[in-house]
């Protein structure tokens, strides 16, 4: 099978210019076919501060009413991505900016309300990988933001993560799919206080040892249980790192393996 990478990026990457033009020219760069899902948070909230609405979280969580998903939509669908797409033009990458309704491409059912209503966020239901695949083989490069739909009309906010490991997986079904988690740190770190201490492989049964240990702890762990849950349903390898990852010299983040 052909080999298809999908590269998640967040946070101080896409806040910071300098940061996210050396990521584009590192990801244009790339060879083979891939995909890019990005989201947009410290933005959003940014700008909904900035337009007088208050952003409201719940361990982590953005709580999604009316408005919020306005700014949403204008901040991922619109400024960042057509950003990013503009700035991968620019590197010869033949970029198209897409929201999971754009060829209804990704599905979301609305998150049902138990202890906390999340508003308008959805959870991922059905991934069409063969509308995402049309693109792919007329040589386009996706740029997902973080943002679905439920068939009836209906946007809904969706965790940035979540959609790449369901791209993958959905795409599974056509490609061997390897996942890039890019993010501030240079991976699965043994101590957080080094830096430098990344644990670079991890299998199912390391998985275990480190959370008996305590090494794996808090955010890391949602993270870390949906790379195994997608590797489960048809992903290749699962990375974690920083933009360092796509550089041939550097062999310093962490490998998620079965």
């Amino acid at each position: 099978m052909e080999k298809l990478s999908i590269i998640k990026i967040g946070g101080n990457i896409i806040e910071d210019e300098t940061s996210l033009n050396a990521f584009l020219k590192l990801f244009s760069n790339l060879k083979g076919k891939k995909i890019l899902v990005h989201g947009g948070g410290k933005r959003a909230t940014s700008i909904a501060s900035k337009l007088g609405i208050a952003s409201k979280m719940v361990n982590g969580r953005r709580i999604t009413d009316k408005d919020t998903l306005e700014v949403i939509t204008m901040v991922y669908g619109g400024l960042v991505n057509k950003n990013v797409v503009a700035k991968l033009q620019a590197f010869n990458t033949n970029a198209i900016g897409l929201t999971g309704a754009d060829i209804n491409s990704i599905q979301s059912e609305k998150r049902p309300v138990k202890e906390i209503d999340f508003g308008f966020v959805g959870d991922v239901k059905k991934v069409n990988h063969a509308n995402i695949n049309k693109l792919i083989q007329a040589d386009f490069t996706p740029v997902f933001c973080a943002i679905t739909h439920d068939k009836n009309g209906q946007l809904l906010n969706t965790n940035a993560d979540t959609i790449a490991s369901s791209i993958a997986v959905g795409m599974s079904n056509l490609y061997e799919t390897s996942i890039y988690y890019c993010f501030e740190l240079n991976g699965v770190l043994q101590d957080f206080n080094d830096k430098e201490s990344v644990i670079k492989n991890i299998n199912s049964k390391q998985y275990q040892q480190l959370l008996e240990e305590k090494i794996i702890v808090d955010g890391m762990i949602p993270k870390i249980d949906n790379c195994f849950d997608a590797l489960k349903n048809g992903v290749k390898k699962v990375h974690i790192g920083n933009t360092a990852m796509f550089t041939k010299e550097n062999n310093n983040f962490t490998t998620i393996t079965l």
